[in-house]
């Protein structure tokens, strides 16, 4: 809780010695309570404590609109590897702009050099606490694993891997109808396989309760990782229990990589079959055998929930997006009417004292006051004018994302569908090279009984038995071509397909490398009005302090004179 500037007295015992403007600080222990951050938001109330660092709830601004503000914990401060950790979950999180995806809108440094990032403000629970009032009705599970699938898909187009996929990570907001709108939380520990400056040897970060056997021995676990734990999280919503028991980290990686989880159906009886299969493929214990990507497994999900006839969420691209309230005319703490009607009592006060020859000091000091109040007035319109750039700049920028992003889906389909196709056909040349195997063993035994024929025959007696020795050779190894002729061409099919795959992913590549340009000149923009709004709030802030002096010193020497009294009324009675 702030001082008075001017008589060093809290508010409200200053009142009697001094005039200041403003609302009753309620006193907090978290001294960030009642700051502004960056010029930008006003931090207002702590949300929650714990991990890396503090989430308040906060008021932007210059967007008029609450957020959460995240701001590192003082005692990682000198962690490099937290502290990018920490930049790289705003960073990861910015880029992947979708619906299912909580929205980061700024991060940087506070003044005492702390990482923060700016999110959206959500309401509603986590995932783990729907899941600890028991088993999920299956049609709201269907509801929830989609939305969470579509975010793990978005993620794992642009090459992010969540790493530390749980129910604690996924939000459930509250709608006026419908089912709830799921927001992924916490890409604290993702990691971009376009970045290795984390990556080192022995590092194992994640719950272990949800850790792919892959996680556990090695750090280079690729997407399929985050699937696999997406299948604990359908099984944990549908079964109300985790797959695997255990009592310590250990155990809990000795399970995930030794056992398989138990039937979802000896849990859940009335989860389909479908749900049952597609569980134990995404727990499966090598990614190979494992859904080819995140896509594949939401069209299982939205097959299996068409046979359930449950109503699914719509796809995002089909969402209307609500554009955000216009920012206001004028800008807080202070209103400028309210000083206008105040200035014009101070007036009052100075005629009703000197009549119409004031003192000079007295009447330099109304006029300094006069001169302060249309300078705020004149750095508030231009804050305004900076304000709508940014909220202009902040849509674009938002829509840019959303436009990558919906290409990024599109394409994303085409190359799961490749995918499948490629490992398909490779499943089918590798049972064709099986086939050729045989074959060939089959015309190998024949041979040697071909050759013992030909050595008691030694071109002195021809046996019948020869000639059969002949003909069935000549079977077999007619097979063993047509067999070798179809390994090719299945080969020849999967290398194909392969291609495919790998256009394709070129393509998402350039989507990607598209943003990358698109955010670095949006942001570059987007920093300069920023610091431009900033600056212009906070220098209209220091002029509201030094009005506040200056009005101080105005009244203090009045409050002596009797004949104010009225005047002081007026202006206490009216909250002027």
């Amino acid at each position: 809780m702030k001082a008075c500037p001017r008589c060093n007295l809290r508010y409200p015992d200053h009142a009697k010695s001094c005039f200041v403007d403003g609302t009753a600080l309620v006193a907090t222990k978290d001294p960030r309570i009642g700051s502004t951050l960056a010029g930008r938001y006003e931090i207002t109330d702590v949300i929650a404590e714990g991990g890396m660092g503090t989430v308040y709830l906060a008021h932007h601004r210059l967007v008029d609109r609450p957020c959460a503000v995240k701001i590192m914990r003082s005692s990682l401060m000198r962690n490099k590897v937290v502290r990018e950790r920490f930049l790289r979950e705003a960073k990861a999180t910015q880029k992947l702009s979708h619906p299912n995806i909580v929205e980061i809108l700024d991060h940087g440094d506070t003044p005492d050099g702390l990482p923060y990032m700016v999110m959206e403000y959500l309401t509603g629970e986590t995932l783990s606490a729907e899941i600890a009032r028991g088993p999920m009705p299956l049609d709201l599970m269907m509801q929830v694993a989609v939305q969470i699938t579509r975010a793990l898909a978005r993620a794992h187009d642009f090459d992010v891997i969540h790493r530390d996929l749980k129910p604690d990570n996924v939000f459930l907001c509250t709608t006026d109808h419908g089912p709830p709108l799921i927001k992924l939380l916490d890409f604290g520990i993702a990691r971009s396989l376009h970045d290795d400056r984390l990556t080192n040897a022995g590092d194992v970060f994640g719950t272990p309760q949800y850790m792919a056997p892959e996680r556990i021995t090695s750090i280079d676990a690729g997407h399929s990782a985050d699937l696999y734990a997406l299948g604990v999280i359908l099984f944990e919503m549908a079964a109300g229990q985790l797959p695997f028991d255990a009592g310590d980290v250990g155990q809990f990686f000795a399970k995930h990589m030794r056992e398989a989880p138990p039937p979802l159906r000896s849990k859940r009886p009335d989860a389909p079959e479908q749900l049952e299969s597609l569980v134990r493929s995404l727990m499966a214990k090598t990614p190979v055998e494992r859904p080819v990507d995140a896509h594949r497994v939401l069209q299982y999900l939205i097959e299996i929930a068409g046979r359930m006839r449950v109503e699914l969420p719509p796809d995002p691209q089909t969402v209307v997006t609500i554009q955000d309230e216009e920012p206001p005319e004028t800008l807080p703490p202070v209103s400028l009417d309210r000083w206008a009607r105040r200035t014009l009592i101070f007036e009052q006060m100075l005629t009703r004292a000197f009549g119409k020859a004031p003192p000079p000091d007295v009447k330099e000091l109304f006029i300094r006051i006069q001169r302060l109040v249309r300078d705020i007035g004149l750095h508030r319109s231009d804050a305004v004018k900076e304000q709508r750039k940014l909220a202009a700049l902040d849509a674009k920028l938002r829509e840019g994302r959303q436009r990558f992003g919906n290409a990024m889906d599109a394409l994303g389909i085409d190359v799961s569908r490749a995918r499948q196709q490629a490992r398909d056909a490779r499943t089918k040349a590798e049972l064709a090279g099986q086939d050729c195997d045989a074959a060939r063993e089959r015309y190998r035994h024949a041979h040697a009984q071909l050759i013992s024929w030909e050595g008691r025959c030694a071109f002195v007696e021809p046996f019948a038995e020869l000639a059969e020795a002949y003909g069935t050779a000549a079977q077999l190894v007619e097979l063993w071509l047509q067999a070798r002729h179809e390994q090719q061409r299945l080969e020849a099919e999967a290398d194909s397909l392969d291609g495919v795959v790998t256009d394709l992913e070129y393509q998402l590549n350039e989507i990607r490398a598209g943003l990358t340009r698109f955010e670095q000149s949006s942001e570059e923009e987007l920093a300069g009005t920023q610091a431009r709004a900033a600056d212009l709030v906070r220098q209209a802030d220091a002029l509201e302090q030094e009005l506040i002096l200056a009005a101080t010193d105005f009244c203090t020497p009045m409050r002596a004179r009797p004949n104010m009294q009225s005047l002081f009324h007026e202006l206490e009675r009216g909250n002027i």
